[in-house]
């Protein structure tokens, strides 16, 4: 995959970063556990296209 599929999963982790941060000073637990999950995909799916660059 490309350099757009790194800039859309560093998108992702940044948007659950704010939902986290926002979460916690709201003391919105679903919309922190959101943002936890939004940076735990974004991290996988990173993860992966590291593993792809590797084998290039």
């Amino acid at each position: 995959m490309g350099l757009g599929d790194k800039i859309k999963n560093a998108a992702q982790e940044a948007k659950g970063k704010v939902k986290e941060g926002v979460g916690d000073a709201t003391d919105n637990k679903s919309m922190e556990a959101e943002g936890l999950k939004d940076q735990a995909v974004a991290n996988a799916k990173q993860a992966g296209e590291n593993v792809k660059d590797a084998f290039k």
